[in-house]
């Protein structure tokens, strides 16, 4: 699954975009900016930690909508919780994903990525931009990308691969821990997992 989830990560780095653009435009546009900043950067390649989180932090993180993933995820607990847990689930949610995204950056190899036409219309809010990964020597995957128009633009609050939601898979294992110990223990396990990450590569 890294492999995949490092896809996700090459399609997307916060550009400042004179004016709104359709989702499947910026998300080929980005794409090409953030493989050449792979493949220029030895350190990246090398799996330099440091230098993959700011990469993540400042072309990836831009273009999700964290609150909305956390929503997802966390499923009917959500109304449940206080908005200060609310705060902290959306924060550490965040936290695991970022963590995610960058060890699988690091793995990111010279994949083939086809976009396939947007279907939208005019008043479309929300948009799926569906590609292909092909890689030489490995089955054709599918990767679509869930997209919301918000006030700062199209941010990303879903991500599919081969139909399969990566945030959904968070749900069962969500909703388990809160049967066991509440939301305040989804929390606390989410804390340990973020605090209990491994040293960094340099």
């Amino acid at each position: 699954m890294k492999h995949l989830l490092s896809l996700l990560l090459v399609t997307f780095s916060s550009v400042a975009l004179a004016q709104e653009v359709a989702p499947d435009v910026q998300v080929k546009n980005v794409t090409m900016e953030v493989i050449a900043i792979i493949k220029q950067d030895k350190d990246i390649q090398a799996g330099n930690s440091r230098k993959i989180a700011f990469l993540v932090e400042t072309r990836i993180l831009p273009h999700f909508n964290f609150a909305r993933m956390t929503q997802i995820a966390v499923a009917v607990n959500w109304r449940r919780a206080t908005p200060e847990q609310q705060k902290a689930l959306t924060e550490e949610f965040k936290t695991l994903l970022v963590r995610t995204y960058s060890n699988a950056l690091s793995l990111y190899r010279d994949q083939a990525i086809e976009f396939k036409p947007l279907r939208m219309r005019p008043d479309d809010v929300e948009v799926t931009v569906k590609s292909d990964i092909r890689q030489r020597g490995a089955q054709t995957v599918t990767l679509d990308y869930d997209m919301a128009k918000t006030p700062s633009g199209w941010k990303v609050f879903d991500v599919k691969v081969s139909g399969v939601s990566l945030i959904t898979n968070y749900r069962e294992d969500f909703a388990a821990q809160v049967r066991v110990s509440g939301i305040d223990g989804l929390i606390k396990v989410l804390v340990s997992k973020n605090r209990g990450a491994g040293p960094e590569k340099t």
